[in-house]
């Protein structure tokens, strides 16, 4: 049995209408005043006007912790609900609790206000292990009997949103569409590759959610939260903004982390040991010392990301059925000779890349390790 935690102290912040504290490995809010909360609370999730508190929990480790895994696992979610709740001695029938490997040093607040209404976000993220995009092949089934598989995957983006003015209900289920879709442009923008799919990814297969709003008491209640409310618009500000920051302290994606050949082509099976190894085969060994010693030059060159995000586009566009199969090969072939002449920093050579390159179909990332290995050796022929 763990020993209780003295939680509340002085605030991490407040508003009007709830107090936000930071305890070790948890976040909780305290509710001032009666409201309707949508959460994903595994116990006394759905819709409820009975939760009195918000808590984010970090329930292990990111990587390796299975011993935690396990323990969570076998004892199931009411006992691990009921465990976060005897340690900050709350009642669990009006405590909504989310679980995440997400450091809770790394949740980001964000506020967006606009005359009387006022948005919290705090968030926590982490994507690296379990990215995943809708539609993407599943990792579990639900039967009656079970779980068919529950694997241990790292990775989850736990959302609190808080809504200073009452909503009606309709209006609170369209803000989680507006929080969700809040998030999602968030990964959009970095570009987060799914750990399942060659897609980019619109979430991972655990995230969580709590959003609360008050009851109204003869109050206005609002009636719109989606994108072209300013509610949406506060709504989809405060989660983005909060999303990007959390991802920024618990995975270091930083804008600049994000271009690089890496990040633009991992979906397609690129990474960089298979990068190097692709280069030993194509650079003659004292090339392939001088490369590997500058090889984040090369990963993180600007024109030659850009090339690579271009590359990256055309296969979706094949996949997805905007360009012809008969016309990608020829548009891939474009943007590998591009790759090369960035990278040997002689634009006016391009024609000469185009003509020494193809593409297969099959292996298109050849295409592209054959254009850094032409980039590389050109730039570096002459003494110019």
């Amino acid at each position: 049995m763990s020993s209780s935690i003295h939680w509340k102290h002085s605030p991490w912040f407040s508003a009007s209408t709830f107090e936000a504290f930071r305890a070790g490995r948890f976040i909780i809010v305290d509710l001032l005043s009666p409201h309707r909360v949508i959460s994903t609370s595994s116990c006394v999730g759905g819709v409820s006007e009975e939760i009195r508190h918000l808590v984010n929990h970090q329930s292990c480790e990111g990587a390796g912790h299975d011993d935690r895994f396990v323990k969570i696992t076998e004892a199931g979610m009411e006992n691990y609900h009921c465990s976060v709740c005897e340690e900050l001695s709350l009642s669990p029938s009006t405590t909504a609790v989310m679980g995440t490997a997400a450091n809770m040093i790394y949740a980001s607040h964000q506020t967006a206000s606009y005359e009387n209404l006022r948005i919290d976000a705090i968030v926590t993220a982490g994507v690296e292990g379990n990215a995943v995009t809708s539609g993407d092949p599943s990792q579990w089934a639900e039967t009656s009997t079970g779980w068919s598989k529950l694997p241990h995957v790292a990775g989850t983006i736990n959302t609190m949103v808080l809504v200073n003015q009452p909503l009606k209900p309709e209006a609170q289920i369209r803000a989680v569409l507006t929080v969700t879709e809040g998030k999602s442009a968030a990964l959009m923008e970095l570009g987060i590759s799914s750990r399942y799919s060659q897609d980019l990814a619109t979430g991972t297969g655990t995230d969580q959610i709590c959003l609360a709003a008050p009851v109204s008491t003869g109050n206005y209640e609002y009636s719109a939260a989606n994108p072209h409310s300013k509610m949406g618009e506060l709504l989809g500000v405060a989660v983005r903004t909060a999303t990007k920051d959390a991802l920024r302290w618990q995975n270091g994606l930083e804008p600049s982390f994000t271009r690089s050949l890496v990040h633009a082509l991992r979906r397609f099976g690129f990474s960089e040991a298979s990068f190097l190894e692709a280069m030993r085969a194509r650079l003659p060994e004292k090339s392939m010392e001088l490369f590997i010693k500058n090889k984040n030059a090369v990963l993180y060159e600007p024109q030659v990301a850009a090339a690579a995000y271009a590359f990256a586009a055309v296969l979706d566009r094949v996949r997805f059925g905007v360009l012809p199969p008969l016309a990608a090969r020829d548009v891939l072939r474009h943007q590998a000779a591009t790759l090369a002449a960035s990278l040997s920093a002689k634009t006016d050579a391009w024609y000469s890349f185009w003509q020494q390159l193809d593409v297969e179909m099959n292996r298109p990332l050849d295409a592209l390790y054959d254009a850094a290995a032409l980039g590389w050796t050109s730039k570096w022929d002459s003494k110019a």
